[in-house]
């Protein structure tokens, strides 16, 4: 970060901390828990809730300077001393007011902090966190950056592969998400399979409980409990997300019951024998005509 603005961030952003004592009783002694916690710093000075601000919104162009602040509330009755950090994307791009802060008992503590986008940095969204550490405990709130700009949606699906799981007959199908853009994905996944004799798997398109940020590889496995036990099956899965993003990839599935598998292996094995067996007799008598015929002292009738 420029010097300047580290300098500037000091001088005009103090840590401050709330004088009046919070409304809320301390917890008890023996409460387990850090007796602390962190929030984006709400306005007009009211209490810190997550109901307020659940996670960190910010948006600016490249080369530009974001200003917020983070809210630790002290409930305890003894004073904390917390350390703070930026992780994710973004984390090296947080500078805080104060490394530290010491918290008395029952108060609140508001910390500058701002994010500086790199000029460089490409349009589209970045996640991150801020996190609070003392005492054994850790607290991360999280953040969402918007850099503001022309952005692009656009994902791939790879590495599909279908595997048997447990003893139940069951499969699993094991794929990777990867966003090739520069926004953040949420992404809906569509599964379609196809037997010998017709559709096996219809699964329509429903939202992943994941959120994948640019240049990201999220690994993912999608349940089928019920597939076949025997059947060859073509698995096709199709990916989309907002922006318009749209990826699709197959793997085939070839499905058999233990004791078929066990047959086939050892017919193979027994097959396999049988030619080595042949193939061992016909060069035994090889040898024997060979040595039968040029033998010394033997002459042919």
């Amino acid at each position: 970060m420029p010097s300047r603005t580290g300098a500037a961030l000091r001088a005009a952003a103090a840590v401050t901390v709330a004088a009046a004592l919070l409304g809320a009783p301390p917890a008890p002694a023996a409460a387990a828990g850090p007796g602390w916690s962190a929030a984006p710093a709400p306005g007009a000075g009211t209490a810190s809730d997550a109901a307020d601000r659940p996670y960190f919104y910010l948006e600016g162009r490249p080369g530009t300077v974001l200003h917020d602040k983070l809210s630790v509330t002290n409930k305890d009755k003894r004073p904390h001393t917390l350390r703070l950090r930026g992780e994710g994307a973004e984390g090296a791009w947080i500078a805080f007011a104060a490394r530290t802060v010491s918290v008395p008992a029952r108060t609140r503590a508001d910390v500058p902090f701002t994010i500086t986008v790199p000029p460089d940095a490409a349009p589209g969204d970045r996640s991150g966190t801020l996190v609070v550490t003392g005492g054994g405990h850790r607290t991360a709130v999280r953040t969402h950056l918007r850099i503001s700009g022309a952005t692009l949606s656009a994902l791939s699906v790879e590495d599909v592969r279908v595997v048997r799981t447990g003893g139940g007959g069951g499969a699993a199908i094991r794929y990777a998400v990867v966003n090739r853009g520069n926004t953040e994905l949420t992404p809906r996944l569509a599964v379609r399979a196809d037997g010998l004799f017709g559709a096996v798997l219809r699964r329509d398109a429903r939202t992943l409980p994941v959120q994948v940020p640019p240049g990201r590889r999220v690994r993912l496995t999608e349940r089928w409990p019920d597939a076949p036990a025997l059947d060859a099956v073509d698995v096709k899965l199709t990916v989309t997300a907002g922006g318009g993003a749209h990826a699709a990839a197959s793997a085939t599935y070839t499905a058999a019951p233990g004791w078929l598998l066990a047959a086939s292996a050892a017919t193979a094995l027994g097959a396999a024998g049988g030619g080595t067996w042949l193939f061992r007799r016909r060069r035994r008598r090889r040898r024997q005509a060979q040595v039968g015929g040029t033998e010394p002292g033997v002459v042919s009738a």
